[in-house]
């Protein structure tokens, strides 16, 4: 008997050995009943086997290994993601879930070797072919359950974010009360103005987390456009970058009509990311250099510092999120989850405009943003 024929016809001992080896995945299989230890095992089973009547050829099938076949099984494929989602669900591992494959494929080879009585070369063309479905199967599965295990990680780090904002406004609040109200000086003025700062530095860190989460739970950047000068922005977070920073002097250089159609809030976050951006890592922060130019339908933001050039292979990836630079991951000082820049591009793409940046010894580093007058 072929070995399609075969998984078809003992397609529920197969499933039983898969439900008893399912019942030695504790903890998690102490609470799952009989439905729930089988799952998607016969459906998988039943899928493999009708992939491999399909015709082959050689080609396609060297293809098909190096996973860059034809066509897949839709059958197949939805069997396993629903597997891995559902047992991502119930609490199996990673390894415990690709161990199941991995008792599967053994169990039916078993059997099956078992019933032969004169294997031939067929029989192993049907056994390349039951383990090319298998393989397809798993890798699904796992890229399944791999979704689902970032999605928790997301929803956990919202909902983490979302918590933490009461406690630092509280924080906040307290401390605006104490400099307002109490007769604070020395070390007590000092420890109070640290703890300000403090929680102004953690309120923005948690106001990026949130928005790096919205991103990857594939919900766009907000935004709420209306009209407003980029100017007016532009001033206010040198303004706010100055007070943060006493040591620092920005200056900004304004020529044509700088008015659009935008979310202020958000250019609010893009101006004080890549002015933050352009602090930290300049040699001069009294070098740092923004300039507005309005154009026929659109606004250009340059940022420019000098200092030492961002490496060209960092140069493709300096907009990801999470990313570090190499003073960060030397361990310098720093306030930066490495969702500034990530946050900038964020806010570019919901205006519908572009951002480039260039960097050399020569020249210095320069962040070029291009915003369409209406979002």
């Amino acid at each position: 008997m072929g070995l399609s024929e075969f998984i078809v016809s003992n397609a529920d001992l197969v499933v039983d050995d898969w439900e008893q080896f399912a019942q030695t995945i504790t903890p998690a299989a102490d609470f799952l009943d009989s439905p729930a230890l089988r799952d998607h095992a016969r459906a998988i089973l039943l899928a493999a086997a009708r992939d491999m009547h399909k015709p082959q050829t050689p080609g396609e099938q060297a293809a098909k290994a190096r996973g860059e076949g034809p066509e897949k099984t839709p059958s197949l494929d939805e069997a396993g993601a629903s597997h891995g989602e559902l047992r991502h669900t119930v609490g199996f591992d990673l390894v415990q879930m690709t161990s199941e494959f991995r008792h599967l494929r053994a169990c039916v080879i078993r059997r099956w070797v078992a019933s032969l009585t004169s294997p031939d070369m067929a029989c192993f063309q049907e056994m390349i072919r039951f383990n090319e479905a298998i393989d397809e199967a798993l890798a699904e599965s796992t890229a399944a359950y791999a979704e689902q295990v970032n999605r928790s990680r997301d929803i956990f780090l919202a909902i983490l974010g979302h918590d933490l904002r009461a406690p630092l406004q509280a924080v906040s609040m307290s401390t605006e009360i104490l400099l307002r109200k109490a007769a604070l000086e020395g070390d007590a003025l000092t420890c109070a103005i640290s703890i300000k700062r403090g929680a102004r530095h953690m309120a923005a860190m948690v106001s990026d987390l949130l928005e790096l989460v919205r991103s990857r739970l594939g919900k766009s950047l907000p935004i709420d456009p209306a009209p407003m000068d980029m100017a007016n922005s532009a001033r206010t977070a040198i303004a706010l970058a100055s007070a943060a920073n006493p040591t620092c002097a920005p200056t900004l250089t304004i020529t044509g009509d700088t008015r659009g159609v935008w979310d202020a809030g958000r250019l609010d976050q893009l101006l004080q990311n890549l002015i933050g951006n352009a602090l930290q890592h300049g040699s001069n922060q009294r070098a740092v250099a923004l300039t507005l130019r309005g154009e026929p339908d659109s606004v250009r933001l340059t940022v420019h510092n000098d200092g030492a050039p961002i490496p060209e292979e960092s140069l493709g990836t300096i907009f990801d999120p999470l990313v570090r630079s190499a003073n960060e991951e030397l361990g310098q000082p720093t306030t930066s989850l490495g969702l500034g820049l990530f946050i900038v591009r964020e806010v570019v793409n919901a205006h519908g405009g572009t951002i480039e940046v260039s960097s050399n010894e020569t020249d210095g580093t320069l962040f070029s943003v291009v915003l369409p007058r209406k979002a």
